[in-house]
Order: structure tokens, then C-alpha cells, then sequence
């Protein structure tokens, strides 16, 4: 039995001794050098694929920032246009308690006020929807 041992004990020896044999000088500067290109392509890759992703993310972002701003506009034009509206209505009926030319020019007033909101609502929803 001590016969069969001997040859295990002899290549677990050889085996262990490799194992924590130091290498040249040499060879550890080549082999560090190797990890740290390694390590700074990995680095650079990462970079360029963090770097492209948030550039999507920021056409992302900038698409919906003027949509946003676009249905902003539409939406305050829509808010004047109905202020307008009833702001009309109110004249109108005011001008019901008048009669003769009196009242005709007090619609006539309405008329042009209203004109001149739904005007400046359109302007202002333009100039909102260029400022992109």
C-alpha cells in the first residue's frame, strides 16, 4: 500500500510547488501590462455605451420636452378662446339692456374685443409652438 502512495504523494507535491512558483520580473510587468490595456479598452467600452445611451435618452427626453411644450400652447389657446368666448357672451347679454344704436354699438364692441382676444390667442400659442 505504501508503494501506491508514493507516486500520489510525489505529483501532489509537484502539483502545490507550481502553484506558488513566482515568475520573472519580466513576465509580471508583461502580464500587468496586458491586464491594464485590457482593463482601459473595457473602461473605454463602457464609456462609449454609457455615452450612447444617454444621447438617446437625450433625443428621448428633448422629443417629449417639445411635444410637451406644443400641447402646453395648444392648451392655453384653447383656455383664451373659451375665457373669449364667455367674455363675449357676458358683453352680449349686457347689451340687452340697451336699445336702438346704442345697443348695436355695444355689440359691435363685443364683436371686436372678442376678434382681438381669439387674434392675440393665436399669437401667443404661435409664438409658443417656434420657441422649440
Amino acid at each position: 500500500m505504501r508503494g501506491y502512495l508514493i507516486p500520489i504523494f510525489v505529483v501532489a507535491s509537484l502539483s502545490l510547488a507550481g502553484c506558488n512558483k513566482s515568475k520573472s520580473p519580466e513576465d509580471v510587468s508583461k502580464d500587468v501590462a496586458k491586464a491594464e490595456q485590457k482593463a482601459s479598452a473595457e473602461v473605454s467600452k463602457s464609456e462609449e455605451r454609457a455615452q450612447s445611451a444617454l444621447d438617446k435618452s437625450y433625443e428621448k427626453v428633448s422629443e417629449q420636452e417639445v411635444k410637451f411644450n406644443n400641447d402646453a400652447a395648444h392648451q392655453s389657446y384653447n383656455v383664451a378662446i373659451a375665457k373669449a368666448d364667455g367674455d363675449r357672451k357676458v358683453a352680449l347679454a349686457s347689451c340687452e339692456s340697451q336699445s336702438g344704436s346704442a345697443q348695436k354699438a355695444c355689440k359691435d364692441e363685443a364683436e371686436a374685443d372678442y376678434k382681438t382676444a381669439r387674434a392675440n390667442a393665436k399669437v401667443i400659442a404661435e409664438t409658443a409652438e417656434q420657441q422649440k
